[in-house]
């Protein structure tokens, strides 16, 4: 009795690298199917037969993995639905031997031969896996070499002053139809010499940002040849100091550090240009060499109350102090502050308190700090987020004011309370309900200033001073504070938001009670 043949599915995968032609009603997709169809019915005898499914990858490069028929196919080999996968050359499946290496793994890893129609291989063997290694790497190779080909060709173009792509300058049209020299944009070349002839009247890019955003002046929009729409927002910082320093705007093209001369006409005039570059120079920071001490380590997983990453800023006094914040990305860029958040915060105070309280939460862990997932700052304190798998660790350690709030999807989330006080221009950190004494020198000595007033108003003129600024005027309601509140501040336990900048605009009322609410007591 004849033995029965299994049957194995066969997937024919194809792919082109660019999207020309596909529009034809038979294009090199549907050639090399057909030569993979004729294939499998060459291989009846041995069980073959050609699946429904079709896998076309048009218009994709073989150097990448991000094709969509490819990883549709994958998951189909993953779920035991393909037995053989058949490609006109080897170089459609991939041209990068890395990749063609990861596809083989989950090839093997389903018992799931490769076949190549015109090299004609399966990887089931070790002598086609050695082949097929060999041919791919002719395939990168080829890749590479066109990759070098195209780079010297843009280099060559870009030198005698060609537009060789990318996003256009503002002040320019690209160019005409047969030609690839920029086209100037008469409007357009008007606000660039504004930006420049603004930026020397100002002197700063921070406050050049402020006045275009006020005049209403945006970055240049246009659709690109997909149809895509770009720009038409507010620039941004970066985005100005490029604007700046491009020789774009003097009738040259810039490639790789290099300067060439342009073919388009020149917007800006050499000496206004040499101007704007002086004073960008004047203004640029003398950059110190990286102090191990500068490291960040919250840097990428710390938000404001807006959602807003807080990245990572440092400098240095005139002896070489190093100071460490942590800013919100919009206030880094030059916007104005936003007073209900905080978005500026000393990196040492918050990671030293954060320190001891991950210490305290998790005594046995190697470096705590790093087992943190992400920290949002809130108006009433912190949450911050651990790895799920902590959470037995964490229930024993934490104080009756800590608690988990959220645990799933491997995230366990903590809430901390916090006070952020600003005291002498520094933000310091204070957990827990009842925050240690922290007395402000700056609010105890007007208080004490206010007295002397006050006395000098009782017409006791050895013990002080006239009340003769606004200032002096804002401070001497101190002096007619409650006895216990005024005791509170002299001990350093008055309420985290009473600075004396908030003080000055604070009404404070008559009676004691009201004061302490006006002024954040807890009012008993």
């Amino acid at each position: 009795m004849a033995k029965k043949l299994k049957k194995l599915r066969c997937a024919i995968y194809t792919r082109k690298s660019s999207d020309e032609g596909l529009e034809q009603d038979f294009n090199s997709l549907d050639a090399q199917r057909e030569a993979g169809e004729a294939y499998i019915t060459s291989q009846a005898h041995e069980g073959w037969r050609v699946i429904p499914a079709h896998y076309n990858d048009g218009g994709h490069s073989g150097g990448t993995m991000e094709r969509p028929a490819l990883h549709k196919l994958l998951l189909d080999v993953d779920a035991g639905l393909i037995d053989v996968v058949v490609v006109y050359k080897i170089d459609r499946l991939t041209r990068s031997l890395p990749d063609f290496a990861r596809i083989v793994e989950r090839f093997d890893a389903r018992d799931v031969s490769f076949v190549s129609v015109t090299q004609s291989f399966n990887t089931t063997s070790s002598m086609g896996r050695l082949t097929l290694n060999v041919l791919l790497s002719f395939a990168q190779f080829e890749r590479e070499v066109t990759g070098e080909r195209i780079r010297d060709k843009i280099a060559a173009s870009k030198a005698k002053g060609m537009w060789m792509g990318g996003n256009l300058p503002l002040g320019y049209d690209l160019p005409a139809q047969g030609t690839r020299i920029l086209q100037v944009n008469e409007q357009e070349a008007e606000t660039v010499r504004h930006i420049f002839e603004r930026y020397l009247e100002l002197g700063s890019v921070h406050e050049l940002q402020r006045d275009l955003a006020n005049r209403g002046i945006r970055s240049k929009h246009w659709t690109t040849s997909k149809g895509n729409t770009v720009g038409g927002c507010n620039f941004n910082r970066g985005a100005l100091f490029y604007l700046l320093k491009n020789p774009i705007y003097l009738g040259k093209i810039r490639h790789k550090g290099v300067v060439h001369e342009g073919g388009h006409k020149a917007i800006v005039y050499q000496e206004l240009f040499d101007k704007a570059q002086q004073l960008l120079k004047d203004h640029t920071p003398k950059r110190r060499r990286k102090s191990p001490n500068a490291k960040s380590y919250l840097s990428g997983k710390l938000f404001d109350a807006a959602g807003e990453a807080m990245t990572p800023v440092h400098t240095r006094n005139r002896h070489g102090t190093l100071y460490r914040y942590y800013v919100s990305a919009s206030l880094q860029q030059g916007a104005k502050p936003n007073g209900e958040i905080l978005q500026r915060i000393s990196a040492s105070d918050l990671e030293k308190t954060l320190s001891e309280l991950l210490a305290r939460w998790l005594p046995n862990a190697d470096a705590p700090l790093g087992q943190v997932l992400a920290i949002h700052l809130r108006a009433d304190g912190l949450l911050v987020d651990l790895p799920a798998s902590l959470g037995k660790d964490l229930k024993h350690n934490l104080n009756d004011d800590e608690q988990i709030m959220h645990s799933g999807q491997g995230i366990l989330r903590m809430a901390v309370p916090l006070a952020l006080p600003l005291r002498g221009g520094k933000q310091l950190v204070i957990f827990g309900s009842q925050p240690a004494p922290r007395p402000d020198q700056a609010l105890i000595a007007a208080l004490r200033k206010a007295h002397r007033m006050l006395d000098w108003k009782r017409s006791r003129p050895s013990l002080a001073a006239s009340p003769t600024t606004p200032y002096d005027r804002a401070i001497l309601r101190l002096a007619l504070l409650a006895p216990e509140l005024q005791n509170d501040i002299l001990k350093g336990l008055q309420p985290p938001t009473l600075t004396l900048e908030a003080l000055k605009t604070i009404d404070i009322p008559i009676d004691w009670n009201d004061q302490r609410k006006a002024l954040g007591w807890n009012v008993p």
